[in-house]
């Protein structure tokens, strides 16, 4: 059994700005209202969201002999989560203008797993960020990290929603564990609903993929229904910038989340002369050459039709 501040403090050397442990149990209240949400073809084009529902509500299924979950949360706020100058039709989510997330999440899970494992010699793990079927959002309200945001974003009083999730199953068992966070939500506010141009944010808490321009500008094509991307050419911030408590909240800490450039030195002309090299220079390391050069360029066509 390994202590729940030993754990703590792992997170904590690691650069992790919040950390919460839970048992690995099934959440199949969440799990009923994810698949009502996939009955109603709001994933869209997002078809690998419709694979292993079974796994993403039950890490047991995922990590063989799982016990429990540690979840943590590293902040990446900086100055272009706070919006941009009206009429820019160059806007990058501020999230990808550092190294690609996944990346720097699975190092820092991985130097958590060492300290366990040095206190638990027979320890097993898997480390998940985003990129595995792992309902890490309902993860994170269970572990007390915060709450479900209208947004459909986990949101915490301190650090608001611009921040990463990243997730160790583990075999060992913890000596107490955390509960939800309770008295705390958005309360009245609709800043958020206010603020997507194309109202995909419903009225549950969680977002229709057809509507949404992060999801429009990465993504896979293939939705026929318009929208407006309103100047965004990666991803978009819109309802992030907007909450009150990424408004309050401090810029992060942490180096790893550092923008590695300033889009706003970079206009619509920059980047469609811009070549394939010169984007890899700029752009290599972070999840944008995800979407990749040829989308971002169609993207910004779009704002000039």
């Amino acid at each position: 059994m390994i202590p729940r501040n030993f754990i703590i403090k792992a997170a904590r050397d690691a650069g992790f700005d919040l950390v919460g442990v839970v048992r690995a149990d099934a959440m199949p209240s969440e799990r009923n209202i994810f698949s009502a949400w996939l009955l109603e073809g709001c994933h869209s084009t997002l078809s690998y969201l419709e694979r292993n529902v079974d796994k993403r509500f039950d890490a047991r299924l995922l990590v063989e002999g799982a016990h429990s979950v540690i979840v943590c949360a590293v902040s990446y706020l900086s100055p272009y989560g706070r919006g941009y100058a009206e009429g820019c039709n160059t806007k990058v989510a501020s999230y990808a203008l550092a190294r690609d997330y996944h990346l720097t999440i699975k190092e820092m899970l991985g130097a958590v797993a060492r300290q366990l494992s040095e206190y638990s010699s027979g320890l097993k793990f898997r480390a998940f960020t985003d990129s595995a079927p792992l309902a890490e959002k309902s993860l994170a309200v269970r572990a007390g990290l915060g709450w479900i945001g209208r947004n459909s974003l986990v949101v915490n009083q301190r650090y608001g929603s611009m921040f990463h999730l990243g997730e160790l199953v583990i075999s060992d068992k913890v000596d107490s564990y955390d509960e939800p966070l309770v008295g705390v939500g958005c309360g009245s506010c609709r800043r958020c609903v206010d603020a997507c141009p194309n109202g995909a944010i419903r009225d549950d808490r969680s977002i229709d993929t057809r509507l949404c321009i992060s999801c429009r500008t990465i993504e896979r094509e293939g939705c026929d229904t318009p929208i407006e991307l309103d100047g965004w050419i990666y991803g978009c911030d819109a309802c992030q910038s907007v909450c009150p408590f990424n408004c309050h909240a401090s810029e992060h800490s942490n180096s790893a989340f550092d923008p590695l450039f300033d889009p706003t030195t970079l206009d619509a002309r920059a980047w469609l002369q811009m070549t394939e090299e010169e984007f890899q220079s700029l752009a290599g390391t972070t999840t944008m050459p995800r979407a990749g050069l040829a989308r971002i360029k169609a993207n910004i066509e779009k704002h000039r039709k």
